[in-house]
Parts: C-alpha cells; structure tokens; sequence
C-alpha cells in the first residue's frame, strides 16, 4: 500500500517551523512564516517494512531584533531539497537577509537559527515516521492479528493523549487511504443501478429501513443510521458518486464513494472507489461494502431470479 503524506506533510512542516524563536547575544529571531512549500511525500509498506519518499523544497520567512539598538531586520531561510537522501545534517540551508545593516542577526540566524531549523526538520521526520503511519498495515499473516490488536491498543491511547483544545480546530486532518474494490453482478446494469437507488431494493437487501432520495442532493441513510450520506451525482445504469460516512467514524468526516456499473450483457462489472477513508476504518469500510452490500446484493439478485423461474 501506498499512502500520500503531502497535505498532512505541509501542515506538520508549518506546526514544526513558524515560531520557532532563536536567541542570543546579538538579539532574537523569530520564524515568521512558512512562504514557499512545494514538494510531495508518501509512505509505502512493502514486505512488511514502510519506506518512505520525501522531497521538499521550502523557503521560510524570518524577523527579528537587534538588541543593542532595537532595529528590526527581516530575511529568509531557504531550503532547497530536505529528501530522503540526506541526512538532515547534510541538508543545505541558506540564510539571508534584507539590504542593510543587521549583519548580527544574519549570524545568529546562520549559527543557532540553523541548528533550530535542523531540529524542526527532525521533528516534522520523526512525526512522519509516527504520528503519519499509525494504522499502515504492515502485512504478513501472523503478524496481522497481533498488529490489528496492538493498533487497538494504540489507537486507545493515541485518543487519550490528545489534548481537549486541539480539537477545536475545524477539518481536523486524519490520515486517510482509498479502497478500490470490484465485484461482478449476475444482472444488467439498469437493475444493478437501481438496487442502489430504489428505496424498496436497499431495504430488501440491508434488511432495515432506509431512507433514499436519488437526485443530486438528496439524502442516503442505511443499516439503521450506521451509514448516512448524500448523492451528489447520478448517471442512470453508469455511476453513482456519494458523500458517504459510517457513525464511528471523526465527527462530520465522509469519504467519496464513486460507483461505476460496466455492462457486460447479462453480468455488470461494479468499481467501487472510496476515498478518503480514516486509515483505523480501512478493513471495517471493505468489510462493510463486501459483506453488508455486495454479498446482500448477490443473494438478493439470486432470490428475484428464483422466484421468476
């Protein structure tokens, strides 16, 4: 599996670098702003080993005090390439400043400013390794039970740790993953669409009641409340596109599930593309849409043939 960390990379790059304050003899600097940052990272699991690709180019904002005199000074911090590479020793850093007087600040940002970015650079690695991978599946048989309990462990105490403040903040970023998942159906596209669209069809195969409003907007709600989204696009007998979300999940978090129904005949080929799935809900998602749609579907598709022989 492969998983993107670049959004998460650029939020945790800001966290771990602007404010930082260095301060010497000469006066005190601080890191004003993160102004440059382009570049990706990812993590793969190969083998049961995560490897993981970074490449960042960035350039920083920095301003500062004389203490002497009180004149302020402004300059920036340029890093051209942090990359899996290089030690994050080796990485180069260049600092420069503004036209004029300041040299002394210049030098303290060169000196101590380094190091302190250099250690910012180790957190935001370190938080990758981490923080980022908590939940990547790192497969192999027997390990897998041991893993899946010791995630519940640690996803536990991971809830714990955070501190009631930081999650006031709106669009709270999780690592998430996509699932991709295909299934062959012994029916023609149209009843196959209409099985996910028709309110009588979903509450024969999920066996609850549902609410189903297929237009642009309206709202989905199954398995008693445990699912609930809305449909967002409708393509009759071709593709259906949800906002979609289980009620365990973050509060107000959905992933994207794209239904895509190709006609072969008398079988249609379902592509299923959910994205944005919180990482610690990867196996229950698949589990869900195999269990409690595709194999419901089937057995429902199976009894309406029955019943016409």
């Amino acid at each position: 599996t492969e998983r993107d960390a670049t959004s998460w990379s650029k939020s945790k790059l800001k966290e771990v670098l602007v404010g930082l304050v260095v301060e010497g003899e000469a006066g005190r600097c601080e890191i004003s702003e993160l102004k440059h940052v382009e570049g990706e990272a990812s993590c793969n699991s190969r083998k049961g080993k995560l490897i993981f690709f970074y490449e960042w180019n960035l350039r920083l904002s920095w301003k500062g005090t004389v203490k002497e005199s009180g004149e302020k000074h402004k300059g920036s911090v340029e890093i051209p390439n942090l990359s899996e590479e290089n030690e994050v020793d080796d990485t180069e850093i260049n600092v420069s400043k503004k036209k004029g007087e300041g040299d002394v600040l210049k030098d303290l940002m060169r000196t101590e400013g380094t190091t302190k970015v250099r250690e910012a650079l180790r957190d935001y690695l370190k938080a990758l390794k981490t923080e980022f991978t908590l939940g990547m599946i790192l497969p192999t048989k027997a390990a897998g039970q041991e893993l899946a309990a010791e995630r519940k462990l640690s996803e536990d105490t991971v809830q714990d740790s955070v501190s009631p403040h930081s999650l006031d903040i709106v669009g709270v970023k999780i690592p998430t993953v996509k699932i991709l998942m295909r299934e062959i159906f012994n029916s023609p596209a149209d009843e196959l669409y209409s099985i996910f669209t028709t309110k009588e069809l979903v509450q024969k195969f999920s066996k609850c009641p549902a609410v189903i409003e297929a237009e642009k907007g309206g709202k989905l709600q199954m398995f008693d409340g445990c699912v609930i989204g809305e449909y967002t696009e409708l393509v009759p007998s071709q593709r259906i596109v949800l906002k979609w979300r289980c009620r365990n999940w973050p509060d107000e978090h959905y992933a994207t599930v794209a239904l895509n129904f190709k006609d072969m005949a008398a079988e249609t080929e379902l592509q299923l593309e959910c994205k944005g799935v919180p990482v610690s809900n990867e196996d229950s998602t698949r589990q869900c849409w195999k269990k409690q749609y595709f194999e419901e579907i089937h057995i429902l598709l199976q009894q309406s043939k029955d019943s016409m022989e």
